[in-house]
């Protein structure tokens, strides 16, 4: 896998670059703000680019800004965005527009290397995978009149995983149960979300934006 970091903080830029090269990563390149992000993809056109949200000149949503722009420019490189806030809107914002090849990680998550390559691997292979933190946080938030609210434990558990950019063979792994028993909770909760059938639409990204809105 080939990569490029932009992130305007050089230590933090080095220390991921370190991470990533450790872990076998191929680092085609670094930038330290968006304009020279995309210069860079550009040229080398990698398979992810891993992008901090907030970059000069403003510090606010640059990083968002170049992720969009390299997702429409660039549709085989994915796009991972580091943050060290709490944000759901940033994650809502990127799924709506462009729900592949997307994910969204605190940036103390990067220290964790397992998380940070299934990351990038999932958003290589195309899904969108949004951090375990944000999930639960929204998960265990009180939701009067949201149809997540209406999600027994067990759904509930699997929309976090989903959102995780988990599979079904995962889900299950993780649960314990079989994954007839995932497709099954799967469709109730689809149902639940009133997220019907369609071949022009992802429910399980759908299922996933809603959990960010609410």
């Amino acid at each position: 896998m080939r990569v490029v970091v932009a992130d305007d903080v050089m230590i933090v830029r080095a220390g991921l670059i370190r991470l990533l090269i450790d872990a076998g990563v191929t680092v085609a390149g670094e930038a330290a703000d968006s304009d020279e992000l995309l210069r860079l993809v550009a040229l080398e056109k990698p398979d992810v680019a891993v992008v901090d949200i907030r970059m000069p000149p403003t510090h606010k949503d640059e990083g968002l800004v170049a992720a969009r722009l390299i997702r429409e420019r660039y549709p085989r490189t994915g796009v991972l965005l580091l943050s060290q806030y709490l944000a759901p809107r940033y994650a809502e914002r990127l799924l709506e527009d462009q729900p592949g090849g997307l994910g969204y990680l605190l940036k103390e998550r990067v220290s964790d290397l397992a998380i940070l390559i299934d990351a990038l691997e999932r958003v290589n292979s195309g899904q969108c995978v949004v951090d375990p933190a944000i999930v639960a946080r929204l998960i265990d938030r009180e939701r009067h009149g949201s149809p997540v609210g209406t999600l027994s434990p067990r759904e509930r558990e699997t929309l976090s995983l989903m959102a995780q950019g988990r599979s079904n063979a995962a889900i299950a792994h993780q649960l314990g149960i079989g994954e007839r028993t995932v497709e099954s909770v799967c469709a109730q909760l689809f149902r639940k979300l009133d997220l019907q059938p369609d071949p022009d639409v992802n429910r399980r990204v759908l299922a996933v934006l809603t959990l960010l809105r609410t």
